[in-house]
């Protein structure tokens, strides 16, 4: 940890980087599938998707800057590299065959899911351990990829 005159205690301060690192590596991992997807579905939809994905990637793009931010604010080091990303990700990984429009659909989808249920996980955690502040942010997060997940599953054809 790097000195600081942030008042919280190191310890708690060290918690909220290790979970603020661990969601930097999943926001990273989101913000690459996602990227995979607008890059390449195919189908009817193509041009709604294909923007739809990108927009979704802007915001998670945005999350990995909070994260990153908040680890360095709170003296961490943000770890945000793509081996680490890569390495450290909890998501499951993305299907590079995937073409079909709901495929992508489907796969994003799943994707955002788990990574919003991780950050609502995490804001609990992080105010069971007296960060507050990291709490909010995940919860901030969190509303954010609820809404992403809204726009694709909106996609979806019902089954």
């Amino acid at each position: 940890m790097h000195p600081t005159h942030n008042t919280l205690s190191e310890n708690i301060r060290a918690q909220s980087v290790e979970l603020l690192n661990k969601h930097l590596a999943a926001a990273i991992d989101l913000h690459g599938q996602t990227k995979q997807a607008h890059w390449n579905v195919r189908g009817p939809n193509f041009i709604a998707l294909h923007e739809l994905f990108d927009k979704v990637s802007t915001e998670v793009e945005s999350y990995s800057d909070l994260l990153a931010e908040r680890a360095r604010g709170l003296g961490g080091a943000a770890q945000g590299t793509v081996q680490t990303a890569a390495h450290n990700s909890f998501l499951v990984p993305y299907t590079l065959a995937v073409a079909d429009e709901q495929q992508h659909a489907f796969a994003v989808s799943g994707a955002l899911a788990a990574f919003g249920q991780s950050v609502r996980d995490a804001s609990d955690l992080a105010a069971d351990f007296g960060d507050m502040s990291t709490a909010d942010l995940f919860t901030e997060i969190a509303r954010g990829i609820d809404q992403q997940l809204w726009f694709v599953e909106s996609h979806i054809a019902p089954s």
